[in-house]
């Protein structure tokens, strides 16, 4: 079995946690708990007759308190960039780390993710701006850690571009 490092990226309160809770254990809380540091989950994803066993970095949310740990994302072998769909600044915070990643990291495969589709009705994030982002070669995905809408989703694609490498 394949074992591959992913981690979660995004703002404070994108829903990071949210969404590795609901991938791996198909639950979702309504109590907001802050990471702090890093936290490991893992989850076997079934793709094309193989099996990569996900360990799951959870990390905590950026802003202008706490920088990102560079260091937490050495030997990712992908990353998903959360973003809350009701709260633009963490749209442009996502843009700003996908660059530092990769200044880090390198090109690995990523996904970034429009998480909260579920408030599509509260949100600041727009059609322009999710077709600017998607012609830069992004893929973009909504999800809904909520109500687990497209979360399985995303981890299977995220799967299949690693296999793709």
């Amino acid at each position: 079995m394949l074992q591959k490092k992913i981690c979660m990226v995004g703002a404070f309160a994108a829903g990071k946690t949210s969404l590795v809770t609901r991938f791996v254990s198909s639950i979702f809380s309504e109590n907001y708990h802050t990471t702090v540091g890093v936290k490991i989950d893992k989850k076997v994803v079934e793709i094309q007759d193989k099996q990569l066993n996900f360990i799951l970095w959870d990390l905590y949310g950026e802003d202008e308190f706490q920088k990102l740990r560079i260091s937490y994302l050495r030997g990712s072998s992908g990353y998903l960039l959360v973003v809350d769909g009701t709260r633009n600044n963490t749209l442009e915070k996502a843009i700003s780390l996908q660059n530092r990643v990769e200044e880090s990291i390198g090109q690995v495969p990523f996904i970034l993710i429009l998480n909260k589709s579920d408030l599509i009705d509260e949100w600041e994030i727009d059609t322009t701006q999710i077709s600017k982002i998607e012609q830069k070669g992004w893929t973009v995905m909504k999800t809904s850690a909520k109500n687990g809408f497209g979360v399985e989703e995303v981890f299977q694609n995220l799967a299949q571009k690693i296999l793709e490498e």
